[in-house]
């Protein structure tokens, strides 16, 4: 397919970002390939990885991102840096004022989204207000991951996918039946955010919305209130544009 077709209404994919860093070599260096996944409880983390701070100001324009900014479906085996990870998720929805403003607008600034990281090491969530992930899940979910995006090789060989899910009632608790709307938004403003940092940052993405609902949510072990709604695998191009 020349495009990830999503499988719900297009979620529409609006602007900013700043120049990005981020972080997928959790564990040294070589990635864990094991097979097997460990549970890692919707509650508690396996380990806490604090995050570098996030850089605000790059060597690419915004404008230049946009210009550059191609759907990258095939990567490098190189993991993601740790400052390239921080990056890309502050990008995503990263705090920018004390008060808890984020990089993206969210309806109420109630914030429904909840951002994973996962890589050959397992499930890490991101927490905004600290800056830092708590892995969820040890273990090669990525081949999971791939198989509810019905075998896409994008996800199946990036070094990293991010995963946006929403908590809707946060928002339709306030808003009602223009919830669903505002929280699709806000997915845009995150996923375009992710792009353009990842351009910044020399590295490429893609963004997928075919997958199956129920196949994601069980690789990632997410509560009953999230729903997946955006997978977008990062890595370094496997060649130039």
């Amino acid at each position: 397919m020349e495009h990830d077709v999503p499988s719900r209404p297009p979620l529409p994919g609006l602007f900013l970002a700043a120049g990005l860093a981020v972080l997928v070599s959790l564990a040294h260096a070589s990635p864990v390939r094991s097979a097997g996944t460990a549970a890692a409880g919707k509650e508690g983390a396996l380990r806490v990885i604090p995050l570098p701070e996030p850089k605000q100001r790059g060597s690419v324009s915004l404008e230049e991102a946009m210009a550059k900014r191609v759907s990258v479906r095939d990567f490098r085996p190189r993991a993601l840096t740790r400052e390239e990870i921080a990056q890309i998720l502050w990008a995503a929805g990263g705090q920018t004022r004390p008060w808890g403003g984020r990089t993206v607008p969210s309806a109420g600034a109630l914030y429904p989204l909840e951002i994973d990281i996962v890589t050959p090491d397992g499930v890490f969530r991101y927490r905004p207000d600290r800056h830092r992930l708590e892995q969820r899940a040890a273990g090669n979910v990525i081949s999971n991951l791939a198989a509810a995006a019905y075998g896409q090789r994008c996800v199946a060989r990036a070094p990293a996918v991010v995963v946006l899910s929403a908590v809707y009632e946060r928002t339709r608790a306030r808003y009602g039946s223009r919830a669903e709307r505002y929280v699709h938004m806000e997915a845009g403003h995150a996923a375009q955010n992710i792009h353009l940092a990842a351009v910044a940052l020399g590295l490429g993405s893609v963004a997928v919305g075919a997958f199956h609902d129920d196949g994601v949510h069980r690789a990632l072990g997410l509560s009953r209130e999230e729903r997946p709604l955006y997978l977008i695998p990062v890595g370094e191009p496997a060649a130039g544009p």
